[in-house]
């Protein structure tokens, strides 16, 4: 008889599992239409084989964790249905064979006024990314605004790249945003507010503003830009560079410091490309933008009266944050997959590496209601996680996980029901986008006033593994849970035996292997046209297809 694989936590690993999804994006088309009974199905037969042979026991050599700033399951749901469209899959993202939920609730700091009891310490229900960003890199729950530290402020927690660098791993830490945001920030620094980027007392030019950011509200503590030279990650990358021009103690620019202090700063792509070493005699201090690096889709505003609008496609950037900067996306800026590739080449050794990417505007667009802007944040992370999964398969033992920090604001609404001159009509601004299903997809924004800066939300996110000790992330968990998950896959400590005797493999549906197999090569086909027209939306759709066609054709 096959081996159960039961554990002590078996009775959490497959419960609220999402199983494999084997067939293609396109499988829908190719197999049945969705109108028909099952056409609209992503599992061909029993997944429980499947399922199975995904959970890895043993240490992960590796760590590659993948994080959407703002990416909820809506922003995701947008994403795929204006990519590869509804019963499409996202070739990075919905990739993780192994997928759970988990809470992300901060802590109140001090008493709330709308409380009628004290609720210091107690749950703070919308977090940010500082006090979410914390419970991972830490595994301390803590109060919003709060980088690295306890709820005193002061206290500092170890984060993951700490400790990975005290075990003789390489480490690395790479955003979209400017690399003193608080996620980045809070595998670096240890500050009692997300905003002291600078020495105290320092005005700095940032996107061509005079802008202040300084340690008055963390007194006796280092600035985040001083702080991200002394925590000495192998690879750190991302905007930011306008911050690093502020003055510290020794009369020099901390930029300074940093080339005094053996690092290499390359600020474009073509530099990147050059860095051929990350260590610590010389970490890669990567600088690409003065401040957050530029987005995808040129800026989409929703609007009060969006929902009536003719459904657009998203085009390409041409207005860069800084006015000095190249104006067309992505300028001579990486992209995250291209910042992805160069640091798994700058990081890969006989020791391991811990990597965290962030993928940082999906919730920066969402603050602004701008849907085209979101959709391509999350097509770079979906890109940069694709570079993820790809090591991940060919190198093995390292495990990917792919998460978020906190829910947003955006949600797909149904125009239709929406009737003028009623009470029917949304308070909150709208946008009609033209989906890879060649319809409406209607995108809400209505946590704040419109034009206002729209707000996070408090709900539970997808967090999805790949690789060993992937099955802990299955199931219900908190944040804070992600960081034992990631010491102990790296470490080996308290990690499940693996079973012994058989194990029971997936069996492939004849039928679909035999569809996938000739699809294939018509999608292949299809990419290379879509290329030579530059039709962007359609290789990202295509590229998905692709994806799951291939994962099929392996079980065949």
């Amino acid at each position: 008889m096959p081996h159960t694989l039961v554990s002590r936590r078996s009775s959490r690993l497959l419960v609220g599992t999402a199983a494999l999804a084997v067939v293609a994006a396109a499988s829908g088309a190719a197999y049945a239409d969705l109108k028909d009974t099952g056409g609209a199905n992503r599992h061909n037969g029993d997944q429980t084989a499947e399922v199975a042979a995904q959970i890895k026991y043993g240490k992960a050599k590796n760590v590659i964790l993948f994080i959407g700033d703002g990416m909820g399951d809506s922003e995701i749901t947008v994403a795929r249905n204006y990519l590869v469209g509804a019963n499409g899959t996202l070739a990075g993202i919905d990739s993780l064979p192994l997928t759970g939920q988990y809470t992300t609730y901060a802590l109140h700091k001090g008493d709330d006024p709308l409380t009628p009891t004290d609720d210091t310490n107690k749950p703070d229900y919308v977090p940010d990314s500082a006090a979410t960003g914390t419970g991972w890199a830490t595994g301390t729950k803590t109060y919003n605004g709060a980088i690295g530290v306890g709820m005193d402020g002061t206290t500092p927690k170890q984060s993951l790249i700490e400790w990975a660098k005290s075990a003789g791993k390489k480490t690395g830490d790479i955003t979209t945003a400017e690399v003193q945001d608080a996620t980045p920030a809070v595998q670096l620094a240890h500050v009692a507010d997300r905003g002291c980027y600078t020495p105290l007392g320092q005005t700095v030019t940032v996107d061509g503003k005079a802008q202040k950011k300084d340690t008055t509200k963390c007194p006796g503590q280092k600035s985040i830009s001083e702080q991200i030279l002394d925590t000495r990650a192998d690879v750190v990358m991302g905007g930011g560079r306008g911050w690093f021009d502020a003055q510290a103690a020794n009369g020099k620019s901390v930029y300074q410091n940093a080339i005094d202090a053996g690092f290499n700063v390359p600020q474009t792509k073509t530099a990147l490309q050059g860095v051929t070493t990350a260590d610590q005699t010389h970490p890669v201090l990567g600088l690409f933008a003065s401040g957050n690096m530029q987005t995808r889709y040129k800026a989409t505003p929703a609007t009060a009266t969006g929902y009536k609008q003719p459904s657009a496609k998203c085009v390409t950037n041409d207005v860069a944050p800084d006015p000095a900067a190249p104006q067309t996306f992505p300028g001579n800026q990486p992209t995250l997959a291209e910042m992805t590739t160069k640091s798994l080449q700058l990081l890969d050794n006989p020791n391991g590496f811990f990597l965290q990417v962030e993928g940082a505007s999906i919730d920066k667009q969402d603050h602004a209601a701008n849907a085209c802007g979101q959709v391509g944040e999350t097509q770079d992370l979906d890109e940069a996680v694709q570079v993820g999964m790809n090591f991940a398969k060919t190198h093995g033992d390292t495990l990917v996980i792919v998460t978020a920090d906190h829910a947003h604001t955006s949600q797909i609404i149904n125009a239709a029901d929406i009737t003028d001159g009623t009470s029917s009509v949304p308070l909150a601004a709208t946008f009609n986008l033209l989906t890879a299903d060649g319809t409406t997809e209607t995108v809400a924004y209505g946590t704040a006033q419109i034009g206002g800066s729209q707000q996070h939300t408090g709900t539970q996110l997808r967090v999805a593994g790949f690789g060993p000790g992937a099955a802990n992330v299955v199931g219900l968990s908190d944040q804070t849970d992600l960081f034992n998950t990631i010491k102990g896959a790296l470490s080996g400590v308290g990690l499940d035996p693996a079973p012994t005797g058989p194990v029971v493999q997936p069996t492939p549906p004849n039928k679909a292997c035999a569809a996938a197999l000739a699809l294939l090569d018509k999608l292949q086909d299809k990419l290379k046209k879509a290329k030579k027209k530059h039709q962007s939306n359609k290789i990202a759709r295509l590229k998905g297809e692709i994806s799951g066609v291939k994962y099929l054709s392996k079980l065949c």
